[in-house]
């Protein structure tokens, strides 16, 4: 009996630690998007939050539970991010072309065409490999890991994923005449202009905005869901925008990205099937942020998977595009053969499949 009691006085003590923890996390409010069914039993859910949003004047058209929390824009920001640099002159300076302005947008997997084009930045503008503040590594796409492992080829600084983000913000600095020391730090001249214009691309007149810090080291800032939208919007039709030279810029960067879709991520990735349709701007961002713009349509979707994983974004993706249309057959073929909604075991047996819920 008294061990008996004992321990429902420790489970007692446990569970009232495990609710003021659990008071702690804040939590936006998800819904269940896509589950994982395994025979006749879902097998994995995952929730998120989605929105669609008016490119005209940022009203929000359909959403899926709590778009206004904030969502960190992690690598979606790729292409507000060179719009400050590249206002300043850059790629005039530096004779940069299309490809070298996808690089600035990209999340790149270490392909050799991409490797090679960081390579040209280097060339174009002096810099050194040495300036990024990254450490150096391995390709993260498997294939060219294993080719570059296979060659004998030395982990480098421009492997990572966000070096082109890295590379185009050094020339401007190096441009401007900033310091290249430093130069992802919060106070740095170009991080401060970086901030400023992703508040004006989203019309945001806050004095504040949360900033964090994202894994190449860069500041980060967090924004609600729907305004992630918005900006994907805007950069898909930036006739609305207010800031003319922004817009003009926009259309340069989205063109680049749109011309040159396997370098701003990867073969059979989302985003680069998306961006190989005219008609569409998208990027991934880390843990479970997806966004994209449709330019007929004049409208910006945003996703936020809540457990951080991409797996589901296709579907996600696939169901929406379902209804409001915005891919033309070619591109939403790719999209099915890539990522088809029935997959596969290792015996190549349909084993289940993937269905959206939302």
């Amino acid at each position: 009996m008294r061990i008996q009691t004992a321990t429902s006085g420790f489970l007692r003590q446990m569970n009232q630690k495990e609710q003021r923890r659990m008071e702690t996390i804040k939590m936006p409010a998800d819904v269940p998007l896509v589950v994982m069914n395994r025979g006749a039993q879902t097998e994995n859910v995952h929730r998120g939050r989605v929105c669609v949003v008016s490119a005209a004047d940022g009203k929000l058209l359909h959403s899926w539970e709590d778009v206004q929390a904030p969502t960190y824009v992690r690598s979606t920001a790729k292409p507000i991010q060179a719009l400050a640099s590249l206002l300043a002159g850059t790629a005039e300076a530096y004779g940069f072309e299309e490809r070298h302005l996808a690089m600035l947008a990209a999340s790149h997997r270490g392909s050799k065409e991409q490797i090679e084009t960081l390579e040209e930045i280097l060339k174009l503008t002096g810099l050194d490999e040495d300036h990024l503040a990254v450490h150096p590594g391995l390709p993260i796409g498997r294939k060219s890991r294993d080719e570059w492992m296979a060659k004998g080829s030395k982990p480098r600084k421009l492997c990572h994923t966000c070096a082109g983000k890295h590379l185009g913000v050094l020339a401007w600095c190096k441009l401007k005449g900033w310091p290249l020391e430093g130069y992802i730090r919060p106070d740095h001249p170009a991080q401060q202009e970086i901030i400023r214009r992703l508040k004006l691309w989203v019309e945001d007149e806050a004095d504040q905005v949360t900033i964090g810090k994202d894994g190449c080291g860069f500041p980060v800032a967090a924004i609600p869901l729907w305004q992630l939208g918005f900006a994907y919007g805007r950069l898909a039709s930036p006739d609305f925008a207010k800031d003319q030279a922004a817009a003009g810029m926009a259309r340069r960067i989205t063109g680049a990205m749109n011309a040159f879709p396997e370098l701003v991520e990867g073969r059979n990735r989302l985003a680069s099937i998306l961006l190989g349709d005219a008609n569409v701007v998208a990027k991934s961002g880390a843990h479970g942020v997806f966004t994209l713009g449709l330019r007929r349509e004049q409208l910006g979707v945003s996703i936020a998977v809540t457990d951080g994983t991409e797996i589901a974004w296709p579907h996600i993706v696939k169901a929406i595009l379902e209804r409001i249309g915005g891919i033309n057959e070619e591109t939403k073929k790719k999209l099915e053969q890539t990522f088809p909604a029935e997959f596969l075991n290792d015996a190549n047996e349909i084993a289940g499949n993937w269905q959206a819920v939302f």
